[in-house]
């Protein structure tokens, strides 16, 4: 140990004696060991570290899909879970479940909550287990028990304030009463990553048992239920699909509605890392490239003081150490350099994470499970030395070939001219460079792509005006509005008592509202229009009131909108959107035409709008039609209010009225139309920072790099730079020789860059909207960016080349 203790002494006299160079190079590893510690925190909970469920390996999801009608992942109905359930030879066990929304009444202000109805076979598959009483038991799974509940921990925490004897107690759930049965562990989270739901929700809080009847293997229509299953030991999710594609050709002869669908089995991993694992691996990848181009520019400057200390490594050679003593001597100054850089690194790393869940771009997993554990610190330790010793190694080699001749002679040339800058010397430093340039301009391609991508995209009008436009939804309570009539008489009294408030200039309803995450479609049949076989016409189904159009300033195109004689006792009528004319009437007016869910009861078309984005301006949707309000009034219902002046310096008073008509109404998700336009476009914004910023530090190391290269390389030529400006060269000449040899790095690190530019893009094509992964305006700009940069770096040792006094520069020679 005593050498290692001698060696890490001197290695930081060696660092303390400089330290301005060592700063910069500690800041250089910083911002790339920081970065991969960052990321790779990000994937360890992503993609590396199994879900928290026992054996989460077997658990899969079932979900429906039909081809004919572009929807991959659909629900499934009861009777189709019974089939798979009774038919099955690959699960071990099964649950079947639908995520909702309650209405929680009987506190000081009614609540509005995200929960389940779920088989008991769920907790025991995900391995929750009780803090207090008990879980769902399987005589609940049958109709006839008394209605209990399941509590979160975060629910009776924050609702109950965490009350010991809530077990046995009564809660109030859309006007029934349950009866508390237990509470769970606070390390139980059920979220829609694991279960996705219809709308959204995001973590399930109360739990209550789906008690089906003799009838639900009849309830083929009703598909609005999730799927889970346990695969049997040894069960691949290639056998069980095959399993199941044999169930699913049994259940479409069953079906009587003649369609073509298929089952598709997900494991449950697989499922919640979703389309994430391209961009994270993306970003991994970028963040690796800032690592080399700071582990290039550290081992340059390394190289450049080792030159320095050439004369210090002949004396001590010369004094009887031997090789391997002065490459270990070189190697630990470089490793304790990465460590410190390391350490710096994980403040950095800390501060990224503390970003990313600012930015919150929402297609993230298990968001709340990243953080800086003992992975990622081993992670960040072990990267640290093997930067250490792969940007040590080459200065360390360079050591052990100093010339002890040479290098203690004092005076004589310090080398031959060989029409350059000596560059036939420092040919080692010039391709890190060109590789640092290189890997920076994969990086700055990559961020162009991205950002040209998320330019396209903000651009597409989303159909709908946001400016000035309030939206929040409302939930009645079923135990007191049960009746058609009762609902529509109370969102029509709220609705004249918004009305009037100062500043509203318009207020409409609507079921399904764009950007709000919530979904509605179904099969419709059109007039002339015959689908192929075992196909079903799908359309975005939105209940809308009279005045929804000119609150969201939808444009009319054709026809007239909503009146308030549009009701369910009269002729019933439709608004489609443009989508829909243009692919059943092309040249003709759809005005007059009919559509209908149901044969007896044919729907008029009386107005044409424009296409509405509905779920994210990326998203094509389906053709959409639009039915009145005053047809079928739901509980839910979201409200548009579009005002004169601030949108949401209205939300109190709205409320305050909503509350007025009946206090225990639930108001939630309240949010202006330009809130919810700019929280759609978080992931692509979250790709965009993350690689921009890796690009810029990239960028900015680049340019250090070129810099302190061509300034060594000009401090090292002096003699040579003397005797041209001796023998009658301009200033001109010998800018021009040292640009031209800075940029001779440049094109061929632009060379290399754009070969593997080439091949990165192709991986994160599926990143990219409205853009090529070859686009020529990106690539082209970035060529001419990272020129000038590189320019820029060699002008300036270039300009102090010029003012060499051939006198001094020959009397030291």
């Amino acid at each position: 140990m005593h050498p290692m203790l001698h060696d890490l002494r001197c290695a930081f006299r060696m660092l303390r004696k400089n330290p301005g160079l060592t700063i910069l190079m500690v800041l250089s590893l910083a911002i790339g060991i920081g970065a991969n510690s960052a990321i790779f925190s990000v994937v360890d909970a992503v993609l590396l570290r199994p879900l928290p469920y026992p054996e989460p390996a077997r658990l899969a999801n079932i979900w429906l899909h039909s081809p004919g009608i572009g929807i991959f992942r659909d629900w499934l109905s009861p009777g189709q879970y019974i089939d798979i359930q009774n038919e099955n030879h690959s699960f071990e066990e099964m649950a079947i479940a639908r995520l909702t929304s309650f209405t929680l009444t009987g506190l000081e202000q009614a609540e509005w909550v995200d929960g389940m109805q779920s088989s008991s076979t769920l907790f025991r598959m995900l391995g929750a287990k009780p803090l207090l009483g008990r879980l769902l038991v399987p005589e609940e799974d049958k109709p006839g028990k008394p209605p209990v509940a399941i509590l979160s921990y975060r629910m009776w925490k924050r609702l109950f304030n965490s009350d010991p004897h809530i077990v046995g107690k009564s809660i109030t759930l859309r006007g029934n009463q349950c009866t508390v049965a237990g509470v769970l562990r606070p390390e139980f989270r059920l979220s829609a990553e694991v279960m996705p739901a219809e709308g959204p929700i995001d973590k399930a809080d109360v739990f209550l048992p789906l008690p089906f009847g003799a009838d639900a293997a009849q309830r083929r229509g009703d598909e609005n239920y999730n799927v889970m299953v346990r695969l049997k030991p040894g069960v691949s999710v290639q056998q069980a699909q095959a399993d199941i594609d044999v169930i699913a050709a049994r259940i479409r002869e069953k079906d009587k509605r003649d369609r073509t669908f298929g089952m598709t089995v997900v494991g449950l991993q697989e499922q919640v890392v979703g389309d994430v694992r391209r961009a994270l691996l993306v970003l991994l990848g970028s963040v690796a490239l800032v690592l080399l181009i700071a582990c290039a520019n550290v081992a340059n400057l390394l190289l450049t003081r080792a030159a320095g200390r050439e004369k210090e490594v002949a004396i001590r050679t010369a004094l009887g150490a031997g090789g391997l003593q002065i490459v270990r001597q070189l190697l630990t100054e470089s490793i304790l350099l990465a460590v410190m850089g390391g350490a710096a690194g994980l403040a950095i790393a800390k501060w990224t994470l503390y970003m990313v869940r600012t930015i919150n771009p929402g297609n993230i997993p298990r968001l709340e499970d990243i953080e800086i554990n003992g992975a990622v610190l081993a992670f960040t330790f072990g990267i640290s030395v093997a930067t250490g010793v792969l940007f040590g190694i080459v200065p360390a080699w360079r050591a052990m070939k100093v010339d002890l001749n040479t290098t203690l002679k004092s005076g004589g040339r310090s080398g031959q001219t060989d029409g350059g800058l000596r560059l036939s010397r420092n040919r080692l430093r010039g391709l890190l460079v060109a590789a640092e340039l290189a890997f920076s301009l994969m990086l700055l391609v990559g961020a162009g792509l991205l950002i040209r991508s998320f330019v396209r995209l903000q651009s597409i009008p989303p159909g709908f005006a946001t400016d000035h436009v309030l939206s929040m939804q409302v939930w009645a309570s079923e135990a007191k509005y049960q009746q058609q009539k009762e609902i529509i008489h109370f969102y029509q009294e709220i609705r004249e008592r918004i009305r009037h408030l100062p500043g509203v200039m318009s207020e409409g309803l609507v079921d399904v509202l764009p950007l709000s995450g919530s979904v509605g479609w179904g099969g419709i049949n059109v007039e002339g229009y015959a689908p192929p076989p075992g196909q079903e016409l799908q359309a975005d189904r939105r209940f809308a009131s009279t005045d929804y159009f000119r609150a969201l300033d939808i444009p009319l195109l054709k026809g007239r909108f909503f009146s308030e004689h549009d009701t369910s006792d009269s002729q019933w009528v439709a608004i489609i959107d443009e989508k829909f004319a243009r692919r059943f009437w092309p040249n003709e007016n759809p005005i007059g035409k009919h559509v209908w869910f149901d044969p007896k009861k044919p729907i008029m078309i009386v107005g044409v709008v424009g296409v509405v984005k509905q779920y994210g301006l990326d998203n094509q949707g389906k053709i959409a039609l639009y039915l009145p309000q005053l047809v079928r009034a739901e509980n839910a219902m979201h409200l548009v209010v579009r005002t004169s002046s601030n949108a949401a310096g209205l939300a109190d008073a709205i409320i305050r009225e909503i509350h007025t008509v009946d206090y225990d109404v639930v108001v939630y998700d309240v949010h202006t139309m330009q809130e919810r336009l700019y929280n759609s476009l978080a992931r692509q914004r979250f790709s965009t920072t993350m690689l921009g910023a890796f690009a810029g530090f990239a960028l900015l190391l680049a340019a250090v790099g070129v810099y302190g290269v061509m300034s060594y390389l000009v401090s090292q030529s002096t003699h040579d730079i003397g005797v041209r400006i001796a023998l009658g060269a301009q200033p001109g000449n010998i800018v021009g020789l040292v640009v031209r040899q800075g940029m001779e790095l440049a094109a061929i690190g632009i060379v290399g860059g754009l070969i593997g530019a080439m091949v990165l893009t192709r991986v994160m094509a599926g990143l990219l909207f409205g853009v090529t992964a070859t686009d020529t305006v990106t690539f082209s700009a970035v060529v001419l960016i990272l020129a000038a940069v590189a320019f820029a770096a060699t002008v300036i040792p270039a300009r102090r080349a010029t003012r060499v006094d051939p006198m001094v520069a020959l009397r030291e020679e």
